[in-house]
C-alpha cells in the first residue's frame, strides 16, 4: 500500500540516512543556511541538472563526483543564500574545498560528497564559513524526523513553507519507503530561488535502474511544471538509495510499486513548488489535448503557461480566453484553430477557434479559486499532457526586484 503524504506530521524515514542543520553565517539574516545527509555505505545515487547552460559550481562538481564513483554518494552538504554560480574557478575551488573537508569529518572520499547550492548569482562562497562548521555538522547529525525537519528548512531560500512528500509499500519479507524534500519557488521552469530535490529511499538499486526511472518519473513530474520560465543555474534532483529494506527493485512487482511511490512523492513536490511560488495566488492546472504527440503538446503548454498577458489575466481572475488561444496559435505547432475548443473549469469558453456563450461571473469565479483548470483541446490527435503552473502579480514583481538587495 502507498501511502502519499505532503505533511511534516506523517513522514516515512527511509533506513540509511542521517541528517543535520545549522546556521554558518551565509544568510544575513541568521537563519540556518547549512544542511548535511549521511547516506551508508553501499548507497548508490542518479541525478538530473538544470539545462542552463551558465551551470553553478555545484552541478558541475557534482556531477563529475558521481561519475567517478560510479553513483555512489556518502554525503550530501547544501548551503542556501549563495548560488556559487558565474564565481570563476574560485567558486570550483571552493566547492572542492568542502567536499574535501567534509571528507575528511566523515573519513570518505572527497568525490562521495555531493554539493548543492541556492541563492544569489554571481557573489563569491564564503568556503571559511561553511569549513568552520562543518565539525559541528557532523557531529549534529541524526535519523529522525526532527533532524530531517531542520534540513528541510535550511535549504529554503524566498520558500514560505517547507516542502516534503513520502510513501511506502509492502513486499511480501518487508517495506519500502520514500521520503522526498525540496525546495524553490521562483525561477522555476521548472528548473534566484531555484529548485532543489532531494529523494531517499532504503531500496537497494543500481545507479543505472534509478536513473532510469528517475528521468521518466521527471518529465511528467518536475519537467511539467513552471512558475515564471525560468530556468535556475543550479536545479537539481538527486535520488539516493540505501539498501537497507533489504528489497532489490529487480525483485518481481517491486518496480512497479516503486515507480508508483515515486511519482506520486515527485508529484506532490512538484505541487507544492508552484502553489510556493513566489507571489503566487492561483495555481492553474493546465490541460492540453488531442495533440498530435507528447512533445507538441508540451510546447502548447509552455507557451500559454509563460505568456506574461495570460498569466496576468490569471491574477485578476479575467477568464479573457482570448489571451490563451493567442498564444496557442503562437506556439509553434502546426495546428488548425477552427478545431481548438478552451475550457474553464467545466466550462467551453471557446468552440472552434471563436467565441462561445459562456457564464463570465461563473469563469472569474473559478479563476478566483486557489486552484483552478483550464483544459486545451487541439483536435489534432490522441497526445495529453497535464502541466502546473501559476498567475503572475505585483508581489512576484516586488520579490524579485529587491532580491540581491
Amino acid at each position: 500500500m502507498i501511502v502519499p503524504a505532503s505533511s511534516r506530521n506523517i513522514i516515512h524515514l527511509p533506513k540509511g540516512f542521517s541528517f543535520s542543520a545549522l546556521a554558518a553565517g551565509i544568510k544575513a539574516s541568521g537563519r540556518p543556511d547549512l544542511a548535511l545527509v549521511e547516506a551508508v555505505p553501499g548507497t548508490t545515487a542518479a541525478a538530473l541538472f538544470t539545462r542552463n547552460l551558465v551551470a553553478a559550481a555545484p552541478v558541475e562538481v557534482g556531477r563529475a563526483h558521481l561519475s567517478k564513483v560510479n553513483g555512489s554518494v556518502r554525503a550530501v552538504i547544501v548551503n542556501s543564500g549563495n548560488a556559487n554560480c558565474a564565481t570563476g574557478k574560485a567558486g570550483i575551488r571552493a566547492c572542492k574545498q568542502i567536499c574535501q573537508q567534509l571528507a575528511k569529518g566523515l573519513g570518505i572520499r572527497p568525490e562521495e560528497v555531493f554539493p548543492s547550492s541556492t541563492g544569489i548569482i554571481g557573489v563569491p562562497l564564503p568556503a571559511e564559513k561553511i569549513v568552520k562548521k562543518l565539525p559541528e555538522l557532523v557531529g549534529s547529525r541524526e535519523p529522525t524526523p526532527a533532524a530531517l525537519d531542520r534540513f528541510t528548512q535550511a535549504i529554503m531560500t524566498t520558500d514560505t513553507r517547507q516542502k516534503s512528500a513520502s510513501a511506502r509499500f509492502s513486499t511480501r519479507s518487508a517495506e519500502v519507503k520514500l521520503l522526498g524534500v525540496a525546495k524553490g519557488s521562483g525561477m522555476i521552469h521548472p528548473q534566484l530561488a531555484t529548485m532543489l530535490v532531494y529523494l531517499f529511499t532504503d531500496v537497494a538499486a543500481t545507479s543505472v535502474e534509478l536513473k532510469r526511472l528517475l528521468r521518466k518519473t521527471c518529465d511528467h513530474s518536475f519537467n511539467s511544471i513552471s512558475v515564471d520560465g525560468d530556468t535556475s543555474t543550479n536545479d537539481t534532483v538527486l535520488l539516493l538509495a540505501s539498501g537497507q529494506s533489504g528489497i532489490r527493485l529487480k525483485d518481481a512487482g517491486v518496480q512497479k510499486k516503486f515507480a508508483h511511490a515515486l511519482s506520486e512523492v515527485c508529484q506532490s513536490l512538484a505541487e507544492q513548488i508552484v502553489s510556493d511560488g513566489e507571489g503566487v495566488q492561483h495555481v492553474i492546472h493546465l490541460f492540453i489535448e488531442q495533440a498530435k504527440n507528447r512533445r507538441e503538446a508540451l510546447q502548447v503548454a509552455r507557451t500559454i503557461a509563460h505568456s506574461l498577458l495570460v498569466k496576468t489575466a490569471w491574477a485578476g481572475a479575467d477568464p479573457n480566453w482570448g489571451r490563451i488561444l493567442a498564444a496557442v496559435g503562437r506556439s509553434g505547432v502546426a495546428l488548425d484553430p477552427k478545431l481548438v475548443n478552451i475550457y474553464i473549469g467545466k466550462q467551453m469558453v471557446c468552440k472552434g477557434g471563436a467565441g462561445c456563450r459562456f457564464d463570465e461571473a461563473g469563469a472569474h469565479q473559478d479563476l478566483a479559486q486557489p486552484s483552478c483548470d483550464i483544459r486545451v483541446r487541439l483536435g489534432c490527435g490522441r497526445s495529453r499532457v497535464a502541466f502546473v503552473t501559476t498567475d503572475l502579480t505585483a508581489a512576484y514583481v516586488g520579490i524579485n526586484a529587491d532580491y540581491s538587495t
